[in-house]
């Protein structure tokens, strides 16, 4: 960052953040297409996500479907959809670049 007269390079400052700048768009896009299932109850219900969390798709087992047990099925997808967060958190968090110094 400091050229040899001594001084501040900005140049260099400019170019460190714009390779990151780039590193973490290629980043973001590589995570949106990537695909996170979580789910609940013994697989009965699944939440798929892209790892930027945008939800994808939910498949609902026919044996979760009890007509008289609507809130047993109603948890069942906020659990899923929880796992599937989680997971597409923790892929982002390790897919990011590590800023130096921070």
């Amino acid at each position: 960052m400091f050229n040899p007269e001594g001084g501040f390079d900005m140049g260099a400052l400019l170019q460190q953040a714009q390779a990151l700048q780039e590193q973490l768009k290629n980043t973001q896009d590589e995570l949106a297409n990537k695909r996170i299932t979580g789910s609940a109850g013994g697989d009965l219900v699944e939440v798929t996500m892209s790892g930027t969390q945008e939800l994808v798709d939910i498949t609902i087992k026919p044996e979760a479907c009890d007509p008289a047990d609507v809130e047993s099925l109603q948890d069942l997808i906020v659990a899923a959809f929880r796992d599937a967060a989680h997971k597409a958190q923790a892929l982002a968090s390790a897919s990011l670049p590590q800023i130096p110094g921070f």
